[in-house]
This record gives C-alpha cells, sequence and structure tokens, in this order.
C-alpha cells in the first residue's frame, strides 16, 4: 500500500499556568526556541518566553484513502500529548497540513 506523509503545523494557546509550570517551561524555553523547530515524526514544540502561544511541527505518515481531516486528528493528537510532556494544558488548536507529495519543485533554468 502507497504511503503519503503530511507535514502538519498546530499551533495553540497554553492552559492557564501555575507559577511552577511557567519555572518549569521557562526552564526548557532554550530547547523549544523557534530555531530549534524540525519536521519529524515526533514532532517538535516551539514556544517564546511570554508562555502564551506554542506551535508544533509534525510529520504524519499517512494512507492515500486517509482524509485530510484525519491527518489533523493525529496532529493534534500528537500535539496534546507533547505538550501535556512539558507538564502543561492546552487550548484553541488550529491545524494546517501540506501534501508533501503533492509539492512541485521548480528547477532552475527549466
Amino acid at each position: 500500500m502507497s504511503r503519503k506523509t503530511y507535514q502538519v503545523i498546530t499551533q495553540g494557546k497554553f492552559a492557564p499556568l501555575d507559577d511552577e509550570q511557567r519555572a518549569a517551561l521557562l526552564a526548557q524555553a532554550d530547547e523549544h526556541d523557534l530555531m530549534k523547530a524540525r519536521f519529524t515524526e515526533e514532532g517538535t514544540v516551539t514556544y517564546d518566553r511570554a508562555l502564551l502561544t506554542f506551535t508544533f511541527r509534525v510529520l504524519v505518515p499517512a494512507t492515500p484513502e486517509d482524509k485530510p481531516e484525519t491527518v489533523l486528528e493525529k496532529a493534534e493528537k500528537l500535539t496534546a500529548e507533547a505538550v501535556r510532556r512539558l507538564g502543561a494544558g492546552f487550548r484553541d488548536l488550529k491545524s494546517r497540513s501540506t501534501d508533501l507529495d503533492s509539492i512541485k519543485i521548480k528547477r532552475k533554468g527549466r
């Protein structure tokens, strides 16, 4: 069966944080800097020191039969797990995906 890969970006807001959660996130902030963002199957969470919003980048493998909504649901589940591992809650998730197989690369000189 053929596989497809989607690149998904999910943005969200942190749920209200207590002092302990804020301190823990700030202690890890350098590890979650935008410059360290990568699209991987595990995904990466980035956020700034204001601790208001975050972004999760992930590669989601799918079958050709998977609907775009299914891909976004998988990505948002991974987002939720990643943010919880950081010790925080979340709200207002919004995702967008790109089917990497549909990207056409223009070569110079063609």
